[in-house]
Order: structure tokens, then sequence, then C-alpha cells
């Protein structure tokens, strides 16, 4: 939930200008980031060789329980406003008021009906179809990378799974690079196209894995191949934040008939519930494929020649390929895909004339109506 809020909310503050969000989504992606290398590096460094693996997760509840206390003192002094909906938006359905389950069964349809609408959008235009590989497949290499393989190397190179997280740590160190370098040089990028590419040809650093013999027992080598970790990361950050603000942006030529869907909503989940799905079902298959080959031959470099050398190749080389489906998309730094024009294909969706003619009057409106003081200051920031 909090990965999609995190997708979605920033063209609410600053509006759809590209820039703007670009800003917006890297400034959110390095505090998440600080957070990732802090808390990986605390964890792995320090909660586990004090506390073992089991009790370190204590820290969880408590950061949880700081966090509810702190947004609760910053709702309390009213700097986190809601805006004031008409009768229409508020008005709830009888028939569900009263009914826990049906509620719950009502939630379950809306979000099916966003996955799809979701699809649709995605699938029957060729400005977004290549969003798909480039979005869920690159989401789910580098978690699988991060969450899949780090503890592999941790436990059978280095017999030290707690290592992983120095691994972790380094990754979203890389990430946090990532995000800072976007937010200061990445309007000169017009699209998220070189992101993805850069990201795809980054992955293919790890067909060293498989063949690389560290001793075990030493923790030099778990920074050494941290150090790996951080272009990685980086790359992951760069295109993460581009496919983001590309979507916010240009989405809002488009917007949902159904009263309880939007077009950004349906697409971010649609995109991410296919990595979750894709992840969900790799991971435990690739693990169980890894686990079975290092219990027949006490090695993992074999089963990492598949599971990480031979599947990050194919995913970067879809990813690449998926790059070229655009307009205009044929150069190094491609620039028209804001101006293409959207067709009204889809029974569940509206479109405009021309992305860019409602991106200038999103602007207008922000600058001239903000909703309130906050988000004034912010747009005028970003």
């Amino acid at each position: 939930m909090v990965e999609l809020i995190r997708r979605v909310i920033p063209r609410d503050i600053v509006g759809d200008d590209g820039e703007k969000l670009q800003k917006m989504d890297a400034l959110v992606h390095i505090f998440y980031e600080i957070a990732g290398v802090s808390g990986a590096f605390t964890t792995g460094l320090g909660l586990i060789p004090l506390l073992g693996n089991n009790y370190s997760f204590i820290i969880t509840p408590i950061l949880f329980t700081a966090a509810a206390i702190i947004w609760f003192f910053i709702s309390s002094l009213g700097l986190a406003k809601t805006n004031n909906l008409n009768d229409e938006n508020i008005r709830i359905d009888k028939n569900f008021e009263s009914n826990y389950f049906k509620s719950i069964l009502n939630g379950f349809i809306v979000f099916i009906q966003s996955f799809f609408i979701g699809a649709k959008i995605i699938f029957t235009h060729r400005k977004f179809v290549w969003l798909w590989s480039c979005y869920a497949l690159t989401l789910y290499a580098h978690r699988y990378l991060e969450n899949g393989i780090a503890p592999q190397i941790a436990k059978r190179y280095l017999e030290q799974s707690e290592w992983s997280q120095v691994i972790v740590g380094a990754s979203n160190f890389g990430e946090l690079l990532g995000a800072v370098f976007i937010f200061i040089f990445g309007n000169f990028i017009k699209t998220p196209l070189p992101w993805s590419r850069l990201d795809a040809f980054i992955l293919l650093l790890v067909w060293y894995i498989p063949y690389y013999y560290p001793p075990i027992n030493n923790v030099k080598y778990a920074w050494i191949i941290a150090a790996t970790y951080i272009p990685i990361g980086f790359g992951s950050a760069a295109d993460d934040i581009g496919l983001n603000s590309f979507i916010q942006s240009s989405l809002s030529g488009l917007e949902s008939k159904h009263k309880n869907i939007s077009a950004l909503g349906a697409v971010a989940s649609f995109l991410y519930s296919s990595y979750i799905i894709i992840y969900a079902i790799l991971n435990p298959l690739l693990g169980l494929y890894i686990d079975n080959i290092y219990n027949s031959t006490r090695s993992v470099q074999s089963a990492f020649v598949n599971t990480v050398a031979i599947q990050m190749t194919v995913i970067s080389t879809i990813v690449l390929i998926s790059t070229l489906i655009p307009k205009g998309s044929m150069v190094c730094n491609p620039v028209l895909l804001h101006d293409e024009e959207l067709d009204s294909t889809m029974d569940n969706v509206q479109s405009s004339d021309k992305l860019s003619h409602k991106k200038n009057d999103s602007e207008q409106n922000i600058q001239g109506n903000p909703r309130n003081e906050t988000d004034s200051q912010l747009v005028k920031y970003f």
C-alpha cells in the first residue's frame, strides 16, 4: 500500500508537470533510501550480531509505533490537510454501510476493476505498452537480486547470513545516489527511456556472481560484493523515478469513467501488482531450484548461472527491445513521448486532445487555484 501511495500522491501535490514530478519523486525516493540504507546496515552490522536473527525484528514494531505517533501529532497540528469533498463524493452506499463483509467484497471488486482498467490502458496504447516490461520486470529483477540472491551469497558463499544486509544496504545506497542524481540532473533527460536502457545494461554486471569464489567468513568480501550492487541500485532508482514521473504526467489525458477508479491509480495498481505476482511465483520456485542444486552438488555456482546471469540477461534484452516501441524512441534521448496523441480506444477511459494541452491547463490551475497553503508552497518549490 505504501509503495502504491508514493507512486500516486505526488501528482496530487505538484500537478502533472513532468519536471516537477521528477523532482518530487526523486525527493521522496531520497528519504525512502536514507531509511533503507540506515535500516539495512543497522540490522546487518548491529542488531543481528547482537540479538540474533529472530530477536532483531524487535525494532520493527518500535519504529512503526514511533511513526504512528509522529503522524498523529502531524495530523493534530493541522499540517496534514484533506480536501473538502462534495456530497456526491462522500455519499456512502447504505447497502454496504452496515455490512462489513459486503464492504470488503466491494473493495475487492473495485480492485479487480482497477487492475483490468490499468491493463487495458497499458496494452491498448503504443505510448504505454512498453511500460509493463520496463517497470514490472526491472522492479522484479532488482528485488530478486536483493531479497533472493543476496541472502544466498551471504549464506552459501560467505557462510554468514547476516552479511546479506551489507549487500542490501549497498544496493540501497546506490539507489540513494541515483535519486540524488535524478534530483539534480534529471531535467536534462526528457523521457525515462534512457534510464530504462541504462538499467538494463547495468543488470548485466551480475554475470560475475556465478564465477566468483570468495573465501568464507571474511567480511571484506561481503563489502566487495556489496560494492558491485551500488551501480545496480543506482540504475534501479533512476529508472524507477523516471518511469513514475512519466506515468504520473502522461495519464492526465486519460480519466476513468468509473467513479471509484482513476487512470493513474489503475495503471499503478496493474504495474505494481504485476511485479508482485511475478515475484511471488518465481522467487520461491527459483529458491527451491537453488537449494536442490546445492543439496546435490554442495555448490550454488551452477544454479546462479541460470537464476542470476541468464535470467537477468533475458530481462535486460526484453527491456532494451521494449524501449524501441514508443514513437520517437530511436534516439539516445527522445523528446517526443509527451506530445503523442492518445486515441480513445477504451470503454472505461476518456482521452483528451493532447497531453501537452492538458499539461499546460493543469499547471495553470495549480498556480492559479492552489488547494491549500501547503500545496502552494510545494508547487513553488518544485
